[in-house]
């Protein structure tokens, strides 16, 4: 029997797509593609090029018709192999009765009809469905499964993708997963159990959906949530003066709320980006990390005189920060890894002397400061797989980051990076050093001193289909760098055989006899490779920290070079 072409495909999509409105855009695609338009067919092809599948963060893509789309029916074939997995759990012994799933949303195009279809698969296969009230934070979420108790949990969103996109974040918790990683996002062997559990062949208009029959919680989980981060963050001790950004997403109200319970009174959001706006109008990508994401904050807090920029992405699980670094004269946006060490050294400050279980930990790709820091406290530390489905599970865990601006400072309340929390946590780090006439680049300076400069940086390449990095990537195994910034390499691991204790994964490490450090892996989530570099350099005195500054400077623009040649670029 002959292949069946992109064109049967999609016919046959077509006749069981549940979605007015999917359906309309297909049958448009087909007849446009019929009628030999090569941008038509050129994406049917990409829309029906194979079925998404959980990477980092769960399912994320376009919105549209096809088996690579974000859609009715590729939400309803996911929820029905979730409730296949979760009733295959009951009958394991796991559990006994239904499971109990929460499910939240953000203000995304569609998101809150991909949340109901979710809902109304999951209660016609016989599960009890908690849908969140309004689109709120993907930490609230986190929250509402953890207080709650549930099996599991789903978040649709698409985090800071463009806003074309949309995703499916899936966490397990209550009686499924118990122990540290209870009420954290899916990690092996429960991804691989629910992906095997979909059926991508069934005729999405022909798994059952219920009408009714799930419960809407009530707006107090958004106050329980604050309620508890303001308990366990406790109140301001200075006064600072704040500008937020929501960056069109739905962290605004509650971080400023937040703030202002704990005492900051002078807190001013960005008015164009404070409310949520799924087009993201005054952002070419709404990602704080992004080049002129945060310009319109720095323009309100210049005419606040504002002491810090407090920045989320458009579900709240990320927050950056801005300051005026001193060096400088002018404001910049602290890195990921400086703003974790930063919030490190806080965190360090509250382990107790006698908390012999207390950890923290970072993603292996990020700086190995927070290691550092740790060791010379006395306190343990686990370097993670990329991604806060790994870090948020590590026992005894009191803070943990990852250089992607991803923060976690109450886990105790959830175990998912937190933006919101982790907005009030620096504002009290820069309070109470403003009121010691210091700022978060002293502390920098602070740590630079006695553990050495740690600079990191990265170096990106997009391609244009996933399928283009395996072979980099197996270039660069065969043939990788013998040098980096002029350094010889002095050691090359294949993280896919495993590393320091760590399940195998899809990356590459080379260190350099000069301590400089790269990690190349590819995307979770994009068809793009990403190498992260750090340079260490030891400070002799206070004196030469400018000189060591500038020499990590020139490593790591030494080492982005090489690699920009390795890649080919």
């Amino acid at each position: 029997m002959p292949a069946l072409t992109v064109l049967d495909r999609a016919r046959a999509w077509l006749s069981a797509d549940p979605d007015a409105t999917s359906a309309e855009a297909l049958a448009a695609l087909i007849k446009a593609a019929q009628a030999g338009e090569p941008a038509a067919l050129a994406e049917l092809e990409s829309a029906f090029a194979g079925n998404l599948a959980f990477g980092t963060a769960g399912l994320r893509a376009p919105i549209g018709p096809g088996t690579a789309r974000m859609n009715v029916a590729v939400v309803r074939q996911t929820a029905a192999g979730l409730g296949r997995f979760l009733t295959e759990q009951a009958a394991s012994g796991a559990f006994e009765g239904p499971a109990r799933i929460v499910i939240g949303f953000d203000a995304r195009h569609r998101s809150e009809d991909f949340a109901r279809e979710s809902a109304a698969v999951l209660v016609a296969a016989g599960h009890v469905v908690v849908l969140l009230p309004e689109p709120l934070p993907t930490p609230i979420l986190a929250y509402a499964l953890r207080e709650s108790g549930a099996d599991a949990g789903i978040m649709v969103t698409a985090s800071h993708n463009p806003p074309e996109d949309n995703g499916y974040k899936v966490y397990l918790g209550g009686r499924v997963v118990t122990g540290p990683g209870q009420g954290a996002q899916i990690v092996p062997p429960f991804d691989a159990a629910i992906a095997a559990a979909i059926d991508h062949s069934e005729p999405a208009n022909r798994i059952p959906v219920a009408e009714s029959g799930w419960e809407i919680l009530g707006d107090d989980v958004r106050e329980r949530y604050l309620s508890a981060a303001l308990e366990t963050l406790g109140p301001a001790t200075g006064s600072l003066r704040i500008v937020t950004t929501a960056m069109h997403g739905v962290g605004g109200r509650p971080l400023v709320d937040l703030l202002n319970r704990a005492g900051y009174a002078h807190v001013t959001p960005v008015a164009e980006q404070h409310e949520p706006d799924p087009d993201f109008p005054t952002v070419a990508f709404p990602n704080p990390e992004e080049p002129g994401a945060i310009d319109l904050a720095l323009k309100t807090a210049e005419r606040e005189d504002a002491d810090l920029v407090i920045a989320n992405d458009p579900d709240a699980d990320r927050c950056a920060v801005a300051a005026v670094d001193p060096e400088l004269g002018a404001w910049r946006m602290l890195r990921g890894d400086e703003l974790g060490a930063v919030l490190g050294a806080w965190a360090l400050e509250r382990c107790d002397s006698d908390d012999a279980d207390a950890l923290v930990a970072n993603s292996i790709v990020s700086s190995r400061l927070l290691g550092a820091m740790a060791a010379a406290r006395g306190v343990r530390h686990a370097a993670t797989l990329t991604g806060f489905k790994w870090i948020a599970r590590e026992g005894g865990l009191r803070f943990g980051y990852e250089e992607a601006i991803g923060y976690l400072v109450t886990p105790e309340l959830v175990r998912d990076k937190d933006g919101i929390t982790a907005g009030l946590a620096i504002a009290h780090v820069a309070a109470a050093l403003k009121a010691e006439g210091r700022t978060l680049f002293d502390v920098l300076d602070d740590l630079a001193a006695e553990f050495g400069v740690h600079l990191t940086n990265q170096l990106s390449i997009r391609v244009a289909a996933i399928s283009d990095v395996a072979p980099i990537m197996e270039r660069l195994r065969t043939a990788g760098p013998a040098s980096l910034g002029g350094s010889p390499v002095a050691e090359s691991s294949d993280l896919a055989a495993g590393y320091a204790g760590l399940p195998p994964t899809d990356g590459l490490l080379f260190l350099t006899e000069d301590g400089t450090r790269v990690i190349v892996r590819p995307s979770g989530t994009e068809p793009k490779l990403k190498a992260y570099i750090e340079a260490v350099v030891p400070v002799a005195n206070p004196a030469a920290l400018v000189e060591a500054k500038a020499e990590a400077a020139r490593r790591v623009e030494a080492v982005r070079a090489d690699l920009a040649a390795a890649f080919a670029l």
